[in-house]
């Protein structure tokens, strides 16, 4: 095999994460604990269940009082009184619901006041028991979505809080939260201090995955707030892959007890830089978060959780959904529905292959054509680490970097005359075996199933527009096709240096020392590079810093 003409360049930032997946929770009890738990269970789950009720019934009223009278939609604040009543009956009561579970409450630091922190960022979020922070903080607002008000008891206590609401329907939702955000952070105390968890979502608190801007935009001072569950079971994390919501129930008021962590750090007062740059100011925070519980920071999202569900239905491991979206959607300039469709394509490919990842047959099958070395060349360049394989990240970027950029219309318009042989403005099935044969090394390529898919009309005859239909839907052809011509190119360069050396050793004209050039590439320059095409159009399409 011809070695590669280009080799294209790594960029550290798009290797895949060297962490765990922050979305799956798969601890299983043992026998044993199974046992104990089912055992402590007949006592202390129905004693639990009666405590939490009690301690609803009694904060409702005084909820109720506090929002009676109150605009729709919080948008006034409540009075001073109001809102020292709520902080000092629900506090308490609140404080009493988490012993009653059986939480074992740990504080380290001092909570900032309204003045000096209008904002607490709490990580990592793991749980919907992460709301003892707010219990501790002083019933802070915090961000929800407008349905949860309308829960009986719960919602009257919710809108006690004065939450800012969300609502995932609104197209203008994140702009008027980011809006109010910075309201009620800039309104010198008149509002109580909200309470954000800047992740977004629940991980397995293995990691920091990426802080959303929300709690930053304002560049106001920041409260880091520090959550940890010390237990040798773990039985609270609740995310995307793991217990449900009723088992984390059930098992966590089944336990004698359950240890949390809560620790406020220094309150991170923005340089000036950082509050011109809300990125900025949110990856400091939550590098200084990393570094207090120890643990790394990764760049998964959301978005990762929504394509790691849809690889799980597309019968992947779903794993394979963890792209890190926002930095790659960032430097690619890729849109979700781009990605998701392209999980389509790469399931198709990789859904027969263990460990749902693409080899080189399975990359072969799904170009209809057989492993050859031009066939390698192009599955080196997707396969950026070099295992022999491609995982849905390697395909992404290999797209994007790789074939897209090849796919021109130039280019498009180059491979139909090198296949358009008798210059009649079609291509027959021999016209296009003949070519790919010659290009692939494989004399006896069987073409036919490769031809009818671009055939879309059944004439036989593939015209320009089927060719190009085809082409910009399948952008691997494009890059497999110029792949071909460097290494073609490459063979051209290497036959004149060894003419040159040779004519240059026996003192003789270059035409009478070696077999002429055309004769050795195993299709003509002229043919290769039409008039007007110059070579590092092609050429640079691997010097793409990626």
């Amino acid at each position: 095999m011809a070695q590669r003409v280009f080799t294209l360049p790594r960029q550290q930032s798009l290797y895949p994460p060297s962490v765990l997946n922050p979305f799956v929770h798969r601890q299983r009890l043992s026998a044993a604990d199974k046992a104990r738990t089912i055992f402590l269970g007949i006592i202390l789950l129905p004693l639990r269940i009666i405590c939490i009720a009690i301690i609803l019934l009694l904060a409702w009223p005084f909820a109720a009082i506090a929002t009676y009278s109150q605009p729709p939609g919080g948008s006034v604040p409540l009075k001073e009184w109001k809102r020292r009543m709520i902080q000092i009956i629900l506090k308490g009561l609140g404080r009493s619901m988490f012993f009653s579970m059986g939480f074992q409450v740990t504080v380290k630091g001092k909570v900032a006041s309204p003045l000096e922190a209008p904002i607490f960022a709490v990580a990592p979020h793991s749980s919907f028991f992460d709301g003892i922070v707010c219990v501790l903080a002083g019933l802070p607002s915090m961000v929800s979505r407008p349905e949860n008000l309308a829960a009986p008891i719960f919602g009257r206590i919710l809108s006690s809080l004065q939450p800012v609401l969300v609502s995932r329907q609104d197209p203008d939702s994140r702009r008027n939260t980011i809006n109010e955000i910075t309201k009620r952070a800039t309104s010198a105390g008149q509002w109580p201090q909200i309470l954000i968890f800047p992740e977004g979502t629940c991980t397995n608190r293995s990691c920091l995955i990426t802080f959303k801007q929300g709690a930053f935009i304002p560049g106001v001072p920041v409260q880091p707030v520090l959550l940890r569950y010390p237990n040798r079971i773990d039985t609270v994390t609740w995310t995307w892959q793991g217990y449900s919501f009723k088992q984390l129930c059930a098992m966590t008021m089944c336990q004698p007890f359950t240890r949390v962590e809560v620790e406020f750090l220094s309150v991170h007062i923005p340089t000036e830089e950082e509050k011109k740059d809300p990125v900025l100011f949110a990856n400091r925070v939550r590098n200084n978060m990393a570094t207090a519980l120890n643990v790394p920071t990764t760049d998964h999202t959301f978005e990762d959780c929504r394509l790691m569900i849809s690889a799980g239905q597309l019968t992947l491991p779903m794993d394979a959904g963890l792209v890190e979206f926002t930095k790659i959607s960032k430097k690619l300039n890729l849109k979700w529905d781009h990605i998701r469709d392209q999980l389509d394509t790469y399931a198709a490919i990789a859904g027969a292959s263990k460990g749902g990842r693409i080899g080189i047959e399975e990359f072969a099958d799904y170009l209809k054509l057989p492993v050859s070395d031009v066939l390698r060349e192009l599955f080196l360049l997707f396969d950026r680490n070099g295992d022999g394989t491609i995982d849905f990240r390697e395909y992404v970027i290999g797209l994007s970097v790789i074939c897209n950029p090849a796919n021109t219309e130039e280019t498009i318009q180059m491979a139909f005359k090198l296949f358009d042989m008798d210059d009649d403005g079609i291509i027959t099935e021999d016209e296009f075996a003949c070519i790919l044969r010659s290009s692939l090394g494989v004399p006896d390529l069987d073409v036919s199933k490769l031809f009818k898919e671009i055939d879309a009309d059944e004439t036989r005859k593939l015209s320009y527009n089927e060719f190009k239909d085809f082409a910009l839907k399948h952008p691997e052809y494009a890059k497999l096709f110029t792949t071909y011509l460097e290494l073609q190119r490459c063979q051209l360069d290497t036959s004149e240096e060894d003419s040159y050396k040779s004519s240059e050793a026996k003192h003789t004209p270059v035409a009478k020392s070696k077999t002429p050039v055309s004769e050795t590439a195993p299709i003509a320059r002229s043919q290769i590079c039409p008039e007007g095409y110059e070579s590092d159009n092609v050429s640079t399409l691997d010097k793409k810093d990626d």
